[in-house]
């Protein structure tokens, strides 16, 4: 990234972070406190928070004020984590690293750690309805979120995954699981954004376009970085897809690293329809050479 994108970066990552710590998960009063720190410990771990950093800039992008899109930003990490919750557990991935520390069912137990993931997903929504958008706009956000992360997006890409584990897949099986399984959050972030900044239909389609060949530029290097990354630097174990249907058993590791290429320019191209789109270009640049 240039030195001001970098800037722009830090500054959102800034906002994101004090915003997730300070705004979110406050109840003093209420008795129930291993369950908000259970929360806490996921929600504050770090990470990229690529999907909130989207909705902030692409609110900006249509001329609207960041600030505002800010419980929608936090509504979508909150989706993202917790599916990450509930993909460590022992049903699911059985993983007990992410970002470098125990995963959430390792500290608090696994009956905790799904009501946290419970509790994310339901403060998600509650977010967005109380965001200072017009009623259309976050009626809109819900609507979209809802899609994007229940049985026809996210979670429905989850059971695709499942069902894919007992036998390999086709490359249109592969393109379904993705879009849905990690593209849709990202999706909804984009989408979200243009809608917390007032853009236009055609801003709207140009994210969809964006997020989905972004999304899968950056599913298939995630699945690059299982094979050829390192432990120290993802937080987590690599080697864990090898008897997976990810891309690389699909494609190779050249094909793929051609893939990120292609589909990351499609992104790029898609960003004509927005003003001051430099930082999301660079962004999604970065992304083909990302190590973690």
């Amino acid at each position: 990234m240039t030195q001001n994108n970098e800037q722009r970066m830090q500054q959102y990552l800034h906002t994101v972070e004090t915003y997730l710590d300070e705004a979110c998960f406050h109840y003093d009063a209420e008795p129930q406190k291993k369950l908000f720190e259970s929360i806490r410990y996921s929600l504050l771990a770090g990470g990229k928070r690529l999907r909130p950093i989207m909705v902030l800039d692409f609110c900006k992008m249509c001329g609207g004020n960041a600030d505002s899109a800010m419980p929608l930003a936090a509504a979508i990490e909150m989706i993202h984590t917790y599916s990450l919750i509930h993909d460590d557990l022992p049903s699911m991935d059985n993983d007990d690293f992410r970002r470098g520390n125990p995963t959430n069912h390792r500290v608090y137990g696994e009956a905790v750690a799904i009501l946290a993931g419970d509790a994310l997903l339901t403060a998600a929504f509650e977010s967005v309805a109380g965001a200072k958008l017009s009623s259309d706009a976050r009626i809109h956000a819900v609507q979209v979120l809802a899609q994007c992360a229940g049985c026809t997006g996210m979670v429905g890409g989850q059971v695709l995954d499942i069902m894919s584990e007992e036998r390999a897949c086709t490359e249109q099986e592969i393109l379904d699981i993705q879009i849905r399984k990690t593209g849709a959050l990202i999706r909804a972030a984009c989408l979200m954004g243009v809608i917390a900044g007032n853009g236009t239909a055609q801003q709207l389609d140009a994210a969809v376009t964006f997020a989905d060949n972004l999304g899968l530029a950056f599913q298939i290097r995630d699945d690059m970085l299982d094979v050829i990354g390192s432990a120290e630097k993802l937080g987590k174990a690599v080697g864990t897809d090898e008897t997976k249907n990810t891309f690389v058993r699909l494609y190779g590791l050249e094909r793929c690293e051609e893939l990120v290429q292609k589909h990351t320019q499609i992104a790029i191209d898609a960003l004509a329809a927005f003003d001051s789109n430099d930082f999301m270009t660079d962004l999604a640049k970065s992304l083909t050479d990302r190590e973690s």
